[in-house]
């Protein structure tokens, strides 16, 4: 249960959070219908369950999207299994995870028996990523942008920074969805050894669908397609790609999911600030905040789900990563939040 310290860290989601009676600030799934037409594709996908799954459409749907070759394109089942093919990938001498990022990339490197090598980002001065401090023999770094739990969208200039010869740059871009304009992406690129993950996940409100990708050097994605099960990518998934990538009104909405988060989330950061609580400036569509040692399991008491943060390597038990809901949710969060905690001074992030 989400009240109880978590068994494997690593492995903590927010999914773990949630419960009966409980307002649900831990999972960041947009908060409202799936389009009509995403619906209908996936409606249909269901007279294709009589044969095996082909990701051939949505790796076409996929690379149009981003301007890229199809050979550039990996479709997965979600971003996690993704990680894992990573981690499988090749016996790597000195795999980085710069942190505080979502967890699974460094526990799926554990799982195939690698010693992970920790980077961390600092509330200090933001939690920006300086390429410097990345080990000059790494020869696989994994980073998120923007960044789970901390919402920091790191420029492009510095994740190029971060490549080497003979090193994977690995981007998780599972939140670029919901960033107007997707700056910053490096989906579109051609760069050698660099591939960027994405999910559907969250942005469509489709989490047991399982979908997701990869996109970038085409050598590396020949690999970890060679490395992935067969069929691995159900017929909805495929759909759910192919509708999402071409159909004509996914980019306005998804557009439009966008800006709508930003609004959310400013009422959000606004509330926050005004209880004089500490919280990053955020991108994505959640907000690390610090409500002090216990705040946590306050909130949970309040009958509000938010997720712990201290599960994640460089933070503690005084952080919580709250989603960005619709106002009437954020209001009562923050109503919940004077009730259970002290103003804190804030920091310069």
């Amino acid at each position: 249960p989400g009240g109880t310290p978590a068994r494997d860290p690593l492995r903590h989601h927010g999914d773990a959070e949630t419960g009966d009676g409980l307002l649900d600030l831990a999972v960041n799934v947009y908060a409202g219908p799936r389009p009509a037409w995403l619906d209908r594709a996936l409606h249909a996908s269901l007279a294709d369950a009589a044969a095996y799954p082909d990701p051939g459409p949505a790796r076409t749907a996929i690379a149009r999207r981003h301007g890229r070759g199809p050979d550039g394109v990996l479709p997965t089942a979600g971003a996690a299994e993704a990680f894992t093919l990573l981690a499988r990938l090749r016996p790597w001498r000195r795999p980085v995870v710069v942190h505080p990022q979502f967890t699974e990339p460094h526990a799926a490197l554990e799982q195939a028996g690698h010693r992970v090598t920790p980077v961390l980002c600092t509330a200090g001065d933001g939690f920006a990523i300086h390429p410097e401090a990345v080990p000059e023999d790494a020869d696989l770094v994994v980073v998120g942008n923007p960044t789970n739990p901390t919402g920091v969208l790191h420029p492009v200039e510095v994740l190029r920074a971060l490549r080497r010869p003979g090193r994977l740059l690995v981007v998780d871009e599972a939140f670029m969805d919901a960033v107007p304009g997707e700056p910053e992406s490096l989906a579109g690129a051609e760069l050698e050894g660099v591939v960027v993950l994405r999910s559907l996940t969250k942005h469509w409100s489709i989490p047991g669908i399982r979908a997701g990708y990869v996109v970038g050097d085409p050598a590396v994605v020949r690999e970890l397609a060679r490395g992935q099960t067969p069929w691995s990518v159900s017929a909805p998934a495929v759909a759910a790609m192919v509708a999402c990538a071409a159909d004509p009104r996914a980019a306005a909405e998804a557009a439009e999911r966008a800006r709508t988060l930003e609004g959310w989330r400013a009422l959000l950061e606004g509330g926050l600030r005004r209880a004089g609580l500490e919280s990053v400036p955020s991108r994505a569509p959640f907000v690390l905040a610090r409500v002090g040692e216990g705040g946590h399991a306050r909130l949970r008491a309040s009958g509000i789900a938010v997720r712990r943060a201290d599960t994640f390597p460089g933070l503690d038990a005084a952080w919580v990563r709250v989603a960005v809901r619709p106002p009437e949710a954020t209001a009562r969060f923050l109503a919940a939040l004077e009730t259970i905690t002290e103003p804190s001074t804030p920091a310069r992030v």
